[in-house]
C-alpha cells in the first residue's frame, strides 16, 4: 500500500463530515449491542468501515454473517483511544518509511509517552476491537477476524479462516 493511497485515504476520511452516515446495512448485520458500538465510532471510521462491508460483499456471491459484522467492526477497538486524520496518517507515513521509528514507538507505553498515541493505536487497535467484540458477545468467528485484520494472511494459511481474513484484507486495504 503506497504511501500516496494512504494519503488519499486520510483526505477522504477529512471530508467525511460532508457525508451522512447511512446505517441500512450497518443495522441488518449488527446487535443491538453491536450497532452502539459501531455508532461510537467517528463517522470517517464509520464510513471506512460500511465500504469494507460493501467491498466484501461484492467479493462473491455469498458471504458468511461473520465476516460482515468483521467488516463493519474490525476498527471498533478505536473507540478506545480516538485519533485525529493527521494522526493516523502520521502512524501510516511513519510504517512504510521508517518501520524501525514505527516498531519502537508502537511499543511505547500510552500513560507515559502521548507522542507514540497514534503509532500505539495502530499497533493495538485490532486486539482491543476483538476484545469490544467479545465483550458484546460477537461470534468467536468474527472475533478472530477483528483481531487478526492486520496481520500478513500468510501466517494463517493452515487457519480455518484464512480465506475469510485474505477477503477482509482485501477489502480494507482498497478502502
Amino acid at each position: 500500500m503506497s504511501v500516496v493511497y494512504r494519503l488519499t485515504q486520510g483526505v477522504r476520511a477529512l471530508l467525511a463530515f460532508t457525508q451522512e452516515v447511512d446505517y441500512t446495512l450497518p443495522q441488518r448485520y449488527l446487535s443491538p449491542p453491536l450497532l452502539a458500538a459501531f455508532q461510537q465510532m467517528k463517522p470517517n471510521e464509520q464510513l471506512h468501515s460500511i465500504r469494507v462491508l460493501k467491498a466484501v460483499l461484492a467479493q462473491q456471491p455469498h458471504t458468511p454473517d461473520d465476516l460482515a459484522v468483521a467488516a463493519l467492526m474490525h476498527d471498533v477497538g478505536k473507540i478506545r483511544c480516538p485519533l485525529t486524520v493527521y494522526g493516523k496518517t502520521v502512524a501510516v507515513a511513519v510504517r512504510s518509511l521508517a518501520p524501525p521509528l514505527y516498531n519502537h514507538a508502537s511499543q511505547q507505553d500510552l500513560r507515559r509517552n502521548r507522542w507514540a498515541r497514534p503509532f500505539i493505536v495502530a499497533e493495538q487497535h485490532p486486539r482491543w476491537s476483538g476484545e469490544i467484540l467479545q465483550e458484546l458477545g460477537a461470534p468467536e468467528r468474527t472475533v478472530w477476524l477483528a483481531c487478526h485484520h492486520a496481520e500478513v494472511v500468510a501466517g494463517w494459511m493452515d487457519h480455518p479462516y484464512a480465506g475469510l481474513l485474505w477477503r477482509l484484507q482485501q477489502a480494507d486495504d482498497a478502502n
